[in-house]
């Protein structure tokens, strides 16, 4: 009778171990994802730093427009809720996202170091870093090709702070001198009063500030490149594979049926009829 007892003793931890694991599985099947949990907020709140044409704001009237944010209310549709725009900075987009003030970033660089702190979805599209200045500067030499070509002393290059282009940028150059500005109209001003010689942005955003200065202004786009990565959507870290996908599948379908070129050829127009 005693070893029945003493057996049935030994036996208790693992029956309780097994009872916990059903317990913590039968959790797991039960437990709602990342997305459930915004439908029933009701709001997607979308962390927007402002960078033509990815992500404008109408200072007049606080709406946001640009193709993120176009993307970040096409997602909210799909999820039934209302979209949220939460102004930020590029200083700010990945520190934010990580103290849960928002559910996605906008138009952020997949980077290793971004991705140790927060999860990416696809590339909605590719990105690389160009350089634009007034061709009739004497500081820029005719038929500069790479960066090693303008970075020189006395050659000021106009970023903004905080976005991969500053960290690409500034660990590039040795010489020229970096003027880190707040915003996007911060950096165009500085060249445009020329106060800075050249402007260091994504190719597409400075494809625009040549084509709103087509007299003065030329664009290099570096051999070798400065960067190329994918823009995305910004994601919780803590976000599962699950939930990952969800954003995935969506943004698949806009890619791959040529939406997301439609987006961003209206963002372009809409930059351009501004600038008029």
């Amino acid at each position: 009778m005693l070893s029945l007892i003493t057996s049935a003793l030994r036996a208790l931890p693992v029956l309780a171990l097994m009872g916990g694991l059903s317990a913590t599985a039968a959790h797991a099947q039960t437990a709602e994802g990342y997305w459930q949990g915004v439908q029933k907020a009701g709001t997607l709140r979308c962390g927007a730093a402002v960078a033509p044409p990815y992500v404008m704001r109408d200072p007049a009237t606080g709406e946001y427009s640009g193709f993120f944010a176009d993307l970040c209310k096409e997602f909210a549709d799909v999820l039934k809720v209302k979209p949220e725009f939460v102004d930020t900075t590029w200083d700010n987009i990945v520190a934010g996202l990580q103290a849960g003030k928002w559910d996605l970033s906008l138009a952020l660089n997949r980077t290793p170091t971004r991705a140790m702190a927060v999860q990416f979805s696809i590339p909605a599209m590719e990105y690389q870093i160009s350089l634009a200045y007034n061709k009739n500067n004497p500081k820029i030499t005719a038929g500069a090709a790479s960066v090693a070509d303008i970075d020189k002393s006395g050659v000021t290059l106009a970023v903004m702070s905080g976005t991969a282009q500053d960290k690409a940028i500034s660990a590039a150059v040795k010489n020229a001198t970096i003027m880190r500005l707040p915003g996007n109209d911060e950096t165009r001003l500085a060249v445009t009063s020329k106060r800075a010689d050249i402007l260091v942005d994504a190719s597409d955003t400075n494809q625009l500030f040549t084509q709103s200065n087509p007299d003065w202004a030329v664009a290099l786009n570096p051999t070798p490149a400065l960067a190329k990565q994918g823009v995305a959507f910004g994601l919780p870290h803590q976000l599962s594979a699950a939930d990952v996908e969800v954003v995935d599948i969506f943004l698949e379908e806009k890619v791959a049926t040529g939406h997301v070129d439609e987006l961003i050829r209206k963002a372009v127009d809409d930059v351009l009829k501004g600038a008029k």
